[in-house]
Order: structure tokens, then C-alpha cells, then sequence
């Protein structure tokens, strides 16, 4: 790609000032567009080093509201992104809606200059172009705009520019001796930047080059590229509130009914087959629990000293047994190297951003462990069931929280998620005894006597979610719950399993 690239484009100063004076105020309206119609933004600089992404930056925000944007420069990892999973530090700085991220380099640096220096590793580069796809796929899909550009300069051009910034002491220290090997391996470094243009060019996150060896012509791309990329964003976003709003009444009656071409007989279920008569007395109970939690106890130390991350993700029928389970889990664990996380409706800022954002942000470091009581699934079963997203939305989660869950184990990770399983009768006598003890009257709403009378629809959208969620990499694992006792110690015997598979696999 860069060798079609005509990097002598020149454009004069009336030319660029009459384009200028057109394109700013254009610029500062669209922002304010976004803003209304809560589109967030993320404008992406990459290309070689001296091409002027910091000029160009700063060219470019001189026509925006600063209340609107935050810029992140993009540095190697620090201590602490480094025990987690690399696309981290990116989901967390993903925009509000209506707001606008400008990043100075950024998750290209996996596959540009980390992959030049040797820091990315070989395994990690096999599958960076995926994630980094999958990555963007979800933003855009998500009502994400995100616009890429890629400043060009010459062999030649480059070695100029950082000589004269390494003539003067104050803009010298800009200049690395990263940079200058890069200048010298010039070609070696743009044979990577073309492999990486070429694998993640897509439609819905396209690259512009930018010839950016005359500022004046940069600057005039650059903006035409953000004027347009919002504009048609912004023409999209009103088509298609125009035909929600047309068709809002009858997406949300086709979200909480099974499809009516569906053989109810026919249909794949995982739940049918499971046996709900397992159980286990009080005695085994007690006997299999101090063991099994004493495991554990050695377990969590080893996960910590070879900085191994545990995500466990608990659903289940409501009243199924997941707060008593992970209490079993946790009781003996070191509480400073765990944390539970309860996943209840959005707040309002969890809202302004992907549904995957506030999960990303409470990934754990390497050697912890991350409890999940409710999870990502709730979008493809609770928002699926209420309408509270489009049929489209709740059918592309799939693959979005797959690709997910392959990050993090890519990065490491062991990821778990259980499903506690019981039927409607015990489900209604656990009710009942919540709402006749004082103590656990808490526990029951309406809500819950409400989701009872949807119990078909529930079990469906349960049955669709772990045939087309559980993978051999993050698996569910379905817990036969009518006897507590039970479902306590096949939790605890299921996260012991997986926790020495993965120490002997690392021995081996």
C-alpha cells in the first residue's frame, strides 16, 4: 500500500487557508452533532516517527470544543497494564457517547513498534490482528465512529526532520534511539507498517494515509477525513432513529417471543438433560467442603506467584445458588487477591459507553482472580427477554463476548463460567422461604415473581447462550442446583480441576 503512495503533494498557502476557513467551523458543528446525538469518537494517528502526528493533533483540536475530547498519548506499557490483557488500557479509554478520543499511537503499537523492538512476543503477534479487528468490529458495531490515519514520510524526509529536532536541546529528548534504529531499518519497519494497514483496512474501520511530508496538504486531508467520517456517521445515526422509531413497537414484541417458525421439539437444549437428583448429604458435604476449600487456600498462592488471572463468571436461575456458591468459593482465598463483582442494570455511566466496557474495567491482574455474580451474558438473556436491545444487538453478543473471552485467555487468563441450574418448583420453595424469613426477605422482589411467569422464554434464550458460548477455551459448566450441597462442591471441585490442569500444563 505505501509504495502507491505519492509523498511529494504540495498544497500552496492561499489554497490552504481558503480550505481552512471552510473546514474549522464545519468541524466544530459536527462535534456539537455527535454530541447531541451521543455518537462517540475515536480518531487514531499512527504512522512513522517525525511524520507530525503531535502538529497534526494539535491542528485539529484547535477547532473543538476541549470540554469535548481527551487526547491519549500512547507510551509502552506500564507495570500495572502489563498484568493485564493488552486491549485494557484501550477498552477503559473508549469514549462516552456524544464525546470524542484522540490517540496519539496507540493498540497498532502491538504490531508496529513493540513487534519492531522484539517486545511483542511471537505468540502474542499471532493473534494481535485478530483481536485488533474484533476490537474495532465491537466499537463500530456498537455505534462507535472510529477514524484511522496514517502519516507518511520518506526515508529521507524522517532522518531530516529528526536532525533538526536533535539540532536543539529543547526537542531533542523527542527523538529515541528506537527512532534513529527505525530510520536506519527503514524499510524492514515499513514492511511491517504496510502487513499491518493491509490485515486490519476494513470497511468498518477504514485507514487513510496521509501524505504528511507538506503540513499544509496533511492538515486539509486530515480534516476532510474527519469532516466526512462524521458527517456520514451523523446522516446514518438520524436514518436509523428514524426507522427505530417506526419499528420500536414491533422489535420488542419480536424480542420476548420465541420465533414462531421454531419446533419448540426440535430445538437444541443443553438444560433437559441435566439430572437435578444429584446430591450430597450434610456430612459429605462438610467433608468434601474443608478439603476442597483448603485446595483452594494453596491454590490462590500459586496463581499469584506465577501471576496466572482467574475470571469466573457465575448465572443461573434466580434463587439458583450463586451467592452461597461463591461464598464457598472465596471463604478461605486471600480477600487481597480477589474480587467480587456484582453485575447489576447499568447506571447511567455504564450506559454512556459499550455494554463491554464496564467488564473490561474490572478485569484482574495477572495472579488474581475476578468473581463475576451476574455477567456479560445478562445482554443475551435479561435485555434479550425485555427488549431492552434489538434483536440484531443481542444476536451479534455472541460472537462479541466469545472474542471477549479469547482475549483474555489469549493473556493468559483461565475463564469459567458457571450455570446453576435448578427447576421451577424448588425455585418457587426457595421463594417462598425467603419471603417467610425476615432475614432473606432482602433477597426477593417482584421482579423475580415477574421473571417466573416468562420461565419458557428464559429457558430458551439460556439453551441458545450456552450452545453458542461455551468453547473450549472458556467453557460453561452447567451445576445441578436443587441440592445445595451439591452444586457448592461441584463449583468448588470444577475451579480446582481447572487450576491444576493449567499448573501441570505449564510444568509439562
Amino acid at each position: 500500500m505505501l509504495d502507491q503512495i505519492d509523498l511529494t503533494k504540495k498544497m500552496d498557502k492561499k489554497a490552504y487557508k481558503e480550505r481552512m476557513e471552510e473546514m474549522m467551523p464545519q468541524l466544530s458543528r459536527l462535534q456539537r452533532e455527535c454530541k447531541e446525538l451521543g455518537i462517540p469518537v475515536m480518531i487514531v494517528f499512527e504512522g512513522f516517527g517525525a511524520a507530525g502526528k503531535g502538529v497534526q493533533i494539535g491542528k485539529l483540536i484547535s477547532s473543538l470544543d476541549p470540554r469535548g475530547f481527551h487526547v491519549h498519548a500512547i507510551d509502552g506499557e506500564s507495570k500495572d497494564e502489563k498484568l493485564r490483557p493488552f486491549l485494557w488500557r484501550f477498552w477503559t479509554k473508549t469514549p462516552e457517547k456524544g464525546r470524542i478520543a484522540i490517540f496519539d499511537r496507540s493498540w497498532y503499537r502491538r504490531v508496529l513498534v513493540d513487534r519492531f523492538d522484539g517486545v511483542t512476543t511471537a505468540k502474542e503477534l499471532e493473534y494481535a490482528y485478530e483481536e485488533i479487528n474484533s476490537f474495532e468490529r465491537q466499537l463500530t458495531d456498537g455505534g462507535y465512529v472510529i477514524i484511522k490515519l496514517f502519516l507518511a514520510i520518506d526515508k529521507k524526509e524522517q532522518k531530516k526532520r529528526f536532525k533538526k529536532l536533535m539540532e536543539s536541546k529543547s526537542s531533542a529528548w523527542r527523538v529515541s534511539e528506537g527512532d534513529l534504529k527505525r530510520n536506519r531499518e527503514y524499510d524492514a519497519y515499513k514492511a511491517m507498517n504496510d502487513e499491518m494497514l493491509q490485515k486490519t483496512d476494513s470497511d468498518y474501520a477504514p485507514w487513510t494515509i496521509i501524505e504528511a511530508t507538506d503540513r499544509e496538504f496533511a492538515t486539509v486531508k486530515i480534516y476532510s477525513a474527519v469532516i466526512k467520517a462524521l458527517s456520514d456517521k451523523i446522516e446514518s445515526v438520524k436514518k436509523e432513529k428514524e426507522r427505530k422509531q417506526k419499528e420500536k413497537t414491533a422489535q420488542k414484541a419480536e424480542s420476548t417471543k420465541p420465533s414462531e417458525n421454531e419446533d419448540t421439539v426440535l430445538r437444541t437444549s443443553s438444560l433437559n438433560s441435566v439430572d437435578l437428583s444429584l446430591s450430597y448429604t450434610k456430612e459429605e458435604y462438610k467433608e468434601k467442603l474443608e478439603k476442597l476449600q483448603n485446595r483452594i487456600q494453596e491454590l490462590h498462592g500459586e496463581l499469584y506467584q506465577r501471576r496466572i488471572p482467574v475470571i469466573l463468571g457465575f448465572e443461573g436461575w434466580d434463587a439458583g445458588g450463586k451467592g452461597g456458591a461463591i461464598k464457598r468459593l472465596t471463604e478461605k482465598m486471600d480477600p487481597r487477591g480477589y474480587q467480587v463483582n456484582p453485575t447489576a442494570a447499568p447506571n447511567d455511566i455504564e450506559r454512556s459507553h459499550h455494554y463491554l466496557w464496564r467488564f473490561w474495567n474490572t478485569v484482574p491482574k495477572k495472579g488474581h482472580i475476578a468473581i463475576f455474580d451476574r455477567t456479560w451474558y445478562g445482554r443475551v438473556m435479561v435485555e434479550r427477554i425485555e427488549g431492552f436491545c434489538s434483536k440484531e444487538e443481542w444476536m451479534r453478543a455472541y460472537k462479541e463476548m466469545n472474542d471477549m473471552e479469547a482475549n483474555w485467555v489469549h493473556s493468559g487468563a483461565i475463564v469459567m463460567k458457571f450455570w446453576l441450574q435448578i427447576d421451577k418448583d424448588e425455585q418457587e420453595r426457595r421463594f417462598k422461604e425467603r419471603m417467610e424469613n425476615p432475614e432473606k426477605q432482602w433477597k426477593i422482589t417482584d421482579e423475580d415473581w415477574r421473571n417466573r411467569e416468562k420461565w419458557d422464554q428464559y429457558e430458551q434464550a439460556v439453551d441458545d447462550m450456552l450452545v453458542k458460548t461455551s468453547t473450549t477455551y472458556a467453557p460453561w459448566i452447567i451445576v445441578e442446583g436443587n441440592n445445595k450441597y451439591y452444586a457448592r462442591i461441584k463449583v468448588l471441585q470444577s475451579v480446582v480441576d481447572a487450576i491444576e490442569k493449567r499448573l501441570k500444563d505449564e510444568e509439562e
